[in-house]
């Protein structure tokens, strides 16, 4: 049975969720993309201090086109303001000589308004895209400085969403929402000081009209946004219903749940056509009502301008521009109060930018670091402990040594702390107490960069960069030769399948090798590590994507390549560390059992249940 809509709408509007405060009317016009991360910022002002930073660069581009917009708006009120002449002239019978000068006066301010719109939209278009541009470089160079922790408790979509969606949110501010509010006030304040000059009653007749407009359209938009909120969500679940049943479709297909998930999505689907239909309505509602409201202003102005012309001899022409203008004060009001809500969230996705930025990175190495020419590979570690969490230890009292050729393998249940040891070595994290030597050194008294490059891992969660084959295996080491490339392939067992690839070494991987096994793609992960000069080979699970066949060949060309090199095994599958020089049994953070293969079954401890299968890996 499928469940209800209710159990549907609180599961899935999670999975594909849009930030709150959607922007419909009132929230930068109906349509319009859902882009910020919504709400209103929580520091408005530090956020738009460090906006100005980015902007001071360009800060006398940023005055001309601000300028710019200034002599565009002022060519729309003057070239308005033109036709009071123009028609006075017509009732008085000027000549037509005066009213071509007049119109080709009034063509004139026309054009260098719009050639000031131009200009100031190519200048704010450059403007901040380069800011974009900046803020990009500086959040994407501030991620390859965090600490593994912090993309621990983060999730990628979380970043991603603040990588674009925010930074375009920044954007469009910058490119239309500044602009536009500062154009509308210019407008708004220029519009009422030309209406003032005309004509003070009609113009007190016009502003009164602007409370119940404001009232008005705030009532809609308050709906609207609301509506709009509610459809982003609900669209938020179709999407992330869909986009499970898309990756899920094997499952769904083995345990015959088409029939469900059809109904499921028709739940989700009806809800989001009820709540599109209620946020299109008052989407659409906006423009009428505010429209039909400046019709009213304009006839209550063009009766009483009218009684005006005949009773106190107001010109025709003052008359007509009056018109005019009461009928576009409306326009800058509501544009002002569009361009607020969306300068608002966007600067909360400024705010949630400048967060990553603000980050703690991975602290700098002292001076006197250590970078030598030669690294052996000499491990040891004494009495050493770890948590996670400072409160809550992970590895206790962990102590081993390992020296280059030697194979030392972990096992033990899940949790146990096996891979924690791994992220120890190449600092991920930092230990809380006790010593981890390299070369009789202590670890910490390396460059991080050092450490890490003297480190090649392979893992068990595969990860290829889009590009070539032979690309993907030189990550390993940037300077190696295609012979070694293929030597590297051919030695981890993957040469055979890669020459029957459709371009061989050449074939372009994609999606994260999504045209390979995954099989196929630990076997490139390997040959990475293959290929690299490190004299520390960590393999976490390595081998746990291959069949037994291709492990034993692996292991075979892999002998070669560990015989001069410390090496470190992670192992659920415990015939792989069977050759291994020393074995060690974690249990809680804690080793219990070390020796090599044919000991500890001697002892007929853990290791010997694991091994025999009186007990199991959880």
């Amino acid at each position: 049975m499928a469940r209800s809509a209710e159990e549907l709408l609180k599961k899935y509007q999670s999975l594909g969720k849009v930030p709150q405060g959607g922007r419909g009317p009132g929230g930068g016009g109906p349509g319009g993309r859902n882009r910020g991360a919504g709400g209103k910022p929580k520091d408005t002002r530090n956020s738009v201090m460090r906006l100005l930073r980015y902007l001071n660069p360009y800060k006398y581009y940023v005055a001309c086109a601000f300028f710019c917009v200034l002599v565009s708006t002022g060519a729309t009120l003057a070239g308005s303001y033109m036709l009071r002449p123009i028609i006075n002239g017509l009732v008085e019978n000027s000549d037509l000589w005066s009213l071509a000068l007049s119109l080709l006066m009034m063509g004139g301010i026309y054009l260098a308004g719009v050639v000031a719109s131009y200009v100031q939209q190519r200048l704010m278009i450059w403007i901040s895209q380069s800011v974009l541009k900046n803020i990009r470089d500086d959040l994407f160079r501030k991620l390859q400085n965090l600490p593994v922790r912090y993309y621990d408790t983060h999730s990628n979509g979380e970043l991603m969403s603040r990588f674009m969606n925010d930074v375009d949110a920044i954007g469009e501010m910058m490119n239309h929402s500044v602009i536009q509010l500062f154009s509308g006030s210019i407008t708004l304040i220029g519009t009422l000081g030309l209406m003032m000059s005309m004509n003070l009653w009609l113009t007190l007749i016009t502003v009164v009209f602007v409370p119940v407009v404001a009232r008005v359209g705030g009532l809609i938009a308050s709906r609207s946004r609301r509506f709009y909120r509610a459809q982003q969500a609900a669209l938020g679940a179709v999407n992330g219903y869909v986009e499970e049943s898309i990756t899920g479709q094997k499952v769904i297909k083995v345990f015959c749940h088409e029939e469900v998930c059809e109904e499921e999505f028709g739940i989700l689907n009806r809800d989001l056509r009820d709540k599109q239909i209620k946020a299109q309505f008052f989407g659409g509602l906006m423009g009428p009502v505010l429209g039909n409201l400046s019709q009213i202003t304009y006839a209550v102005t063009a009766c009483v301008g009218g009684i005006l012309c005949i009773a106190q001899g107001f010109d025709i022409g003052g008359f007509s521009v009056f018109v005019n203008y009461s009928r576009q004060f409306i326009r800058p009001i509501n544009e002002i109060s569009m361009q607020v809500n969306t300068i608002f969230s966007a600067l909360a996705g400024a705010e949630r930018v400048f967060a990553v930025m603000d980050e703690e990175p991975e602290p700098a190495d002292p001076p006197e670091a250590l970078e030598v020419p030669d690294l052996k590979g000499h491990v040891q570690l004494t009495h050493v402990y770890f948590g996670y969490d400072p409160q809550v230890q992970i590895l206790k009292d962990i102590s081993l040594y390992a020296k280059p050729g030697q194979k030392i393998a972990f096992v033990g249940s899940t949790g146990a702390g096996k891979t924690t040891v791994t992220n120890l070595l190449s600092r991920f994290y930092d230990i809380q107490d006790g010593q981890i030597l390299v070369d009789g050194k202590n670890l910490y008294d390396y460059k991080r960069k050092f450490i890490r490059g003297n480190i090649a891992m392979v893992l068990q969660d595969t990860h290829l960069f889009t590009g070539t084959v032979m690309e993907n295996i030189r990550y390993g080491r940037l300077d190696a030769t295609d012979e070694e490339i293929i030597e590297a392939a051919k030695s981890v067992s993957a040469h055979h399948f890669i020459v029957r690839l459709s371009e061989g070494y050449q074939t372009m991987i994609e999606g994260d090798g999504a045209n390979l096994s995954q099989g196929q793609r630990q076997l490139l992960n390997i040959a990475r590590a293959a290929i690299s000069k490190a004299p520390i080979l960590v393999l976490d699970e390595a081998t746990s994507s291959v069949d037994t066949r291709t492990e034993k060949q692996i292991e075979k060309g892999m002998d070669a390549l560990m015989a001069t090199r410390t090496t470190f095994v992670i192992a659920h599958r415990l015939s792989t560390v069977r050759n291994a020089n020393a074995i060690m049994v974690l249990e809680h953070g804690v080793i219990i059992e070390r020796g090599t293969h044919e000991e500890l079954l001697a002892q007929k401890g853990r290791y010997y249940e694991l091994y025999t299968g009186k007990a199991e890996l959880d």
